[in-house]
């Protein structure tokens, strides 16, 4: 008997990873509550998700307000059943030195990016801890452990997404719960949040390189509700970054106090006063891709080891026998 569907939630799905998360989830048959602002791009999102064999409900949310994360989570649950899938992944952001930026936008920010988070994994929970079942995956990045310039307000909600699904992670521990927290840390994306962040930049903000398409950020978010793995990594710069800044993070202050602001911009100029998302979605026809595909890699050699280690060690433990009885032949 072929396995159920699971009904997955994915915020922030009218586009950029969110979108692509969708459409990859679409391929298993999924059915997905869309959770995002913009209704026209959600509704795009629903088309492609049934177009690939999956179903969908769109669901326009402000994951920044909990009783609105609450009422989707129930509709979903109305039109598919109980959630086996939950994954945290709207985010807004602002690109500026921190003493620009007001108050109001940090607090923007936060309660997107963090808050949203923190509203997505109490509904989520509220449902699959009674069933003692489920998946919560939170989308990540490297900037959660190795903070860049003129991105304080993302950075810091990653880090805070981190240590919060930390805590929760020992709780569901404690309580013997076999609800699993996952953390998918991701590389720059090429995904439109460039074409219509709030920024105070001269030139057009880009993804610092290398930079991966949003599709394998998506293989790497199905995997990890799949297996049940603590945490990750996707990208060799991602691995890099993480494990630089636990050998020298001193020196990596100093290196992005050179390289931080030119890598973060584009030679083009940017007008000050373009939409941003910020507070209301920017219109326009946005889907997973940003503007950097011709510099954007499709594949992650890192990202194929991690879900293949199992093949590999295998394979090295082989090589390794093998190995070793050639040379014990050799010596006698």
């Amino acid at each position: 008997m072929p396995d159920k569907p699971k009904v997955v939630v994915v915020t922030g799905a009218g586009a950029g990873l969110g979108r692509a998360i969708a459409r990859r989830f679409a391929k298993d048959k999924a059915r997905i509550g869309l959770f995002g602002r913009d209704n026209a791009r959600l509704e795009a999102a629903r088309r492609e998700v049934e177009a690939a064999g999956g179903a969908a409900l769109a669901l326009p949310t402000d994951v920044a307000d909990a009783g609105q994360v609450e009422a989707a989570a129930e509709a979903v649950e109305r039109a598919f059943g109980p959630i086996d899938i939950w994954v945290n992944n709207a985010m807004v952001t602002v690109f500026s030195p921190f003493s620009e930026i007001k108050p109001e936008e940090y607090r923007r920010a936060t309660e997107v990016t963090y808050l949203g988070t923190v509203y997505g994994t109490m509904a989520a929970l509220k449902r699959m801890a009674p069933r003692d079942d489920g998946v919560i995956v939170q989308v990540g990045s490297a900037l959660a452990y190795r903070s860049i310039p003129l991105q304080a307000p993302y950075c810091g909600a990653k880090a805070a997404i981190r240590a919060f699904t930390g805590s929760v992670r020992t709780e569901l521990l404690h309580n013997g719960s076999r609800v699993h927290i996952t953390m998918v840390q991701m590389p720059a994306l090429n995904t439109p949040q460039f074409d219509w962040c709030r920024s105070r930049l001269p030139n057009h903000p880009q993804p610092v390189p290398p930079v991966y398409q949003p599709e394998v950020g998506a293989e790497a978010v199905v995997w990890a509700a799949a297996n049940r793995r603590r945490e990750v990594y996707v990208g060799w710069p991602t691995v890099v970054s993480i494990i630089g800044n636990k050998i020298a993070p001193g020196l990596l202050d100093r290196y992005l106090a050179r390289t931080g602001y030119k890598s973060q911009q584009t030679g083009e100029p940017v007008a000050p006063d373009r939409p941003d998302n910020l507070f209301e979605p920017v219109r326009g026809d946005f889907a997973a891709r940003g503007a950097f595909s011709a510099r954007a890699q499709e594949r992650s050699t890192q990202l194929w080891m991690t879900t293949h280690r199992t093949w590999l060690l295998l394979c090295a433990s082989g090589f390794a026998i093998a190995a070793g009885a050639a040379l014990r032949r050799k010596s006698r």
